[in-house]
């Protein structure tokens, strides 16, 4: 066979249409974001990091509209407040924008974790900023965003951003002057494609999960610690 057929098959291999099963659709499989299948993509990444930071989640804890995962990874945890601007959630015990969080005492808290919700604050900077004032010295804040992600049908006229792993590292570096800040990128373009069409973690492997690709990142985690002496 010469050269220049081996070239043709090639292409015409190449030209073939990829197999997407029951993926290839315009709408989702779930609308639920996999919920109503399992555990979304994202969750399990966000449950993961929370988990591997379990000790940090300790003292008094501040979290995000209900205390859900510092009750469920809490390790050590002497008190818990949660943070909401919707005065009507009962399980509120701050009410407060968080970029203009200026009545919640300085230095106050151990622990802030914040999973997925930068993306609902448009000046984000602002809210950084306060973030780590309310912190204590020595104080961490374990927090996910999302890369890729659908928006949800409430929150089509309030989600703002979308961030990078390079982005994050610039902006925490920045939000905590001498401190600790990690940053990681999970994910790849299978999880991204799952998490996109509503499939649930349980559909896809351990390996397919843990596998991550520094092009395709699904969501970044940012663990963050406040200097001691700040």
């Amino acid at each position: 066979m010469s050269d220049a057929m081996r070239r043709r098959q090639r292409l015409t291999r190449l030209r073939r249409p990829a197999w997407l099963g029951t993926i290839r659709r315009t709408t989702p499989l779930s609308d639920h974001w996999g919920f109503d299948r399992g555990t979304p993509v994202d969750r399990y990444y966000i449950e993961r990091f929370l988990a591997e930071n379990r000790e940090r989640i300790r003292g008094r804890v501040l979290e995000v509209r209900d205390a859900a995962y510092t009750r469920r990874f809490g390790s050590g945890v002497s008190s818990i407040d949660v943070l909401d601007i919707d005065a009507s959630n009962p399980d509120a015990t701050i009410v407060a924008d968080l970029a203009a969080a200026d009545d919640v005492e300085a230095a106050t808290f151990d622990c802030f974790v914040l999973t997925q919700t930068l993306q609902y604050i448009f000046n984000f900077e602002d809210a950084l900023g306060h973030v780590h004032r309310i912190l204590r010295p020595g104080g961490t804040l374990l927090c996910t965003v999302p890369v890729v992600s659908r928006i949800g049908r409430q929150e089509i006229q309030s989600e703002f951003w979308r961030f990078t792993p390079a982005a994050c590292s610039a902006l925490f570096e920045r939000a905590f002057p001498a401190g600790e800040v990690e940053v990681r990128g999970r994910g790849n373009p299978l999880a991204c494609v799952a998490f996109l069409m509503g499939l649930a973690s349980e559909e896809l492997k351990s390996r397919e999960l843990e596998t991550d690709h520094p092009f395709f990142p699904l969501l970044v985690t940012v663990r963050a610690t406040k200097a001691a002496g700040a």
